[in-house]
């Protein structure tokens, strides 16, 4: 059973979606779990100003999750928390987006009960949807496609990753986590699936931050313009007739303007 955070009885961990980087994204139960905590485990894609909501006291330790980069063992994050709660500490494991979508949050939900601890999760925005919002594109639109498949670009070790092919019959829109490195590869598996070439495209760089950037384009171009842009991770792919709306000249966000905390 998914407890509240006030009915969390040590040991316990709250997963906790800090949505894509404008710390007005976070939901109030995000902000109520971030200020309870006593240690928070943060990943990197996490806000700098989301931080401000947590107490002086709190430690904070940064366990870095990023794809393309050296990351944290997956492992060692678990047995992190599960030491931490077992302390008697409030914990809360911060990550960016939501944790239950591209975020490991079922892994880490599994591996702490495995271990006895109750784990509260918190829903956060995550970057498929905030990404393309960012820039005024839907990602659904009755008018251009039945729905979305969200998929990520980082194939699995060992495994042989997402059926592109079948993707690309699908007639669904394709928002794409993780995609940038894999880009030339999801656009020929796509081509070669029978997408057309001319298929709008964009790409939307560190959405919701000072650093947001993006690019549109077409599938045929997509790989070739993306490695001339100079645009890099965290970025979201979105590929379908819903990537040609929007406002094309809308770049940078300032986060925190509200709060007072951009």
């Amino acid at each position: 059973m998914n407890r509240t955070t006030e009915d969390c009885q040590a040991p316990c961990v709250t997963l906790v979606g800090a949505g894509p980087g404008d710390p007005e994204l976070l939901t109030l139960k995000a902000i109520k779990a971030i200020r309870r905590a006593t240690v928070l485990l943060v990943d990197d894609l996490v806000g700098d100003g989301v931080l401000r909501y947590a107490r002086r006291s709190a430690r904070i330790i940064h366990v870095g999750k990023r794809g393309g980069c050296q990351s944290t063992p997956q492992a060692f994050i678990h047995r992190l928390m599960v030491a931490q709660a077992r302390q008697g500490q409030r914990v809360v494991r911060l990550k960016g987006g939501d944790p239950f979508v591209f975020g490991r949050g079922g892994e880490e939900c599994d591996a702490l009960r495995q271990a006895g601890v109750q784990v509260t999760v918190v829903p956060g925005i995550t970057a498929g949807i905030a990404a393309p919002a960012a820039v005024g594109i839907p990602v659904t639109d009755r008018r251009c496609a039945p729905g979305v498949a969200f998929v990520t670009g980082h194939a699995q070790p060992g495994g042989g990753g997402a059926d592109w092919a079948a993707l690309a019959r699908s007639g669904l829109t394709l928002v794409v986590y993780m995609g940038v490195s894999a880009v030339g590869h999801i656009v020929q598996q796509l081509l070669e699936g029978g997408l057309a070439a001319s298929t709008p495209a964009a790409v939307i760089s560190a959405a919701h931050t000072p650093r947001q950037r993006q690019l549109r384009c077409t599938l045929a171009t997509l790989a070739a313009e993306l490695h001339t842009s100079g645009l890099a991770s965290p970025a979201i792919l979105v590929i379908g007739e819903v990537a040609a709306l929007g406002a094309a000249d809308i770049d940078a966000a300032v986060p925190g303007s509200l709060l007072g905390v951009g």
